[in-house]
């Protein structure tokens, strides 16, 4: 199995990616959208640690929350 340890890019917090069983790794237990993974994909070059994916998701989710807000005036 391959374990690696990684640094967050947007962090720079340790911590272990799991490529060898992807559904024990970390990131796994968040879902992110098309538009989060886009996102994470352009700015960064390698995987983030778990509370930046939250913190993404968090930010995506007022986003939208926002604009749906503006829709709706």
């Amino acid at each position: 199995s391959l374990h690696e340890i990684k640094y967050c890019p947007s962090c720079n917090q340790k911590f272990e990616c799991k490529v060898g069983s992807i559904y024990l790794c970390q990131c796994s237990s968040i879902k992110l959208t098309e538009k989060e993974n886009n996102f994470i994909e352009n700015k960064y070059s390698d995987c983030l640690c778990i509370n930046c994916l939250q913190k993404i998701k968090v930010q995506f989710q007022d986003d939208d929350k926002r604009t749906t807000s503006k829709k709706n005036k």
